[in-house]
């Protein structure tokens, strides 16, 4: 999830747990935020290459076994800054689910969060929430203001807790409606008597009403949307033809190596002249991709990530409607006929 979540968490958390009547509630929340924010700064590492710094981040600073390990460390100086050295155990509660909340959270996106390391490596990546919703941080953003601006400690720390509560059950909707939508989906698929190999289903930017599907086929891969507003099920694909050899003939390659495991497979290599363009499948659409990489056909060294190819002009105005139910087709793909 984006930073000002993680942060809003963070507080949220370590105002739950610490005990009431507390003297100092602002240093108390930031000092929650801050460790709320503390595993995202594996992106300063760089691991030699784009593609590398990509799969890796998430990884270690994201493990619950690493976490445990630094959960006590970290909650002595947080007890220490706060001047709460009594309630260590309090703070060493409130640290551990204050780094596993925003390691479980960040799982719940489709990016990928390597939560069970050193013993595997698998990017666990749920995919039923987009990296920034509003709808879910609001609830934790109003909760730690009202706590900070209650003078009755009692109602302040109560309406912690709501925003808490709501952020969670926002989350839980956002699992039941990713799994009515892939039941639409396999349905609509079945139905066009389309064969394919897996799906990924997850939302698109701001909201979990409108849902991106991609499915891999023999011939390539398939894109479509569904909103749960639309009135017909019948999901439209946009199809995409690639050399399903390409991947296994250029397997050797580290960067081909690395983006197929922590892609899970849904992704997608094409030859540009002497280059290989290899692409994350997951984040983005059709035509604008956030993960798109050029490699050296030769060294087999990944030379740029190419910036996203993102027009907001045409993109959010098709957002809005095709949340709203209307039957549009991607922008990108008329650019691509």
């Amino acid at each position: 999830m984006d930073s000002l979540t993680q942060l809003t968490l963070g507080a949220a958390v370590a105002v739950a747990i610490l005990p009431k009547g507390n003297s100092n509630k602002l240093k108390l929340a930031a000092t929650g935020a801050v460790l709320g924010t503390l595993p995202d700064l594996d992106v300063l590492l760089d691991y030699g290459d784009v593609v590398s710094n990509m799969v890796l981040h998430r990884a270690q600073s994201h493990a619950l076994f690493y976490q445990t390990l630094v959960a006590p460390f970290l909650a002595y100086l947080a007890a220490a800054v706060c001047r709460q050295r009594q309630h260590y155990w309090r703070w060493l509660l409130a640290t551990w689910l204050i780094l596993v909340s925003h390691s479980a959270i960040d799982a719940m996106t489709v990016y990928g969060t390597q939560l069970a390391l050193p013993f595997s490596s698998f990017p666990y990546a749920v995919g039923s929430i987009f990296i920034i919703d509003p709808l879910y941080t609001l609830p934790l953003l109003m909760g730690i203001g009202f706590y900070l601006r209650r003078q009755n400690y009692a109602a302040a720390y109560r309406a912690n807790l709501w925003g808490l509560g709501l952020s969670s059950v926002y989350m839980l909707w956002t699992i039941a409606a990713q799994w009515q939508v892939s039941h639409i989906a396999q349905q609509s698929l079945e139905a066009q008597q389309l064969s394919y190999q897996k799906m990924l289903v997850t939302p698109t930017p701001l909201n979990t009403l409108l849902w991106r599907i991609v499915v891999m086929t023999e011939q390539g891969y398939a894109e479509g949307f569904y909103s749960l507003l639309d009135n017909e099920t019948v999901i439209v694909l946009h199809h995409v033809a690639i050399d399903n050899a390409m991947p296994e003939h250029y397997q050797q390659l580290k960067a081909v190596q690395q983006l197929a495991a922590f892609s899970r497979g849904f992704y997608s290599l094409r030859q540009d002249n002497e280059a290989l363009i290899l692409t994350d499948l997951r984040m983005g659409q059709e035509g604008s991709y956030a993960f798109e990489f050029v490699i050296d056909s030769q060294s087999g060294l990944p030379v740029i990530q190419r910036p996203m190819r993102h027009n907001s002009a045409i993109a959010l105005p098709w957002l809005w409607r095709r949340t709203l139910g209307q039957p549009l087709p991607s922008p990108y793909w008329l650019n691509d006929q």
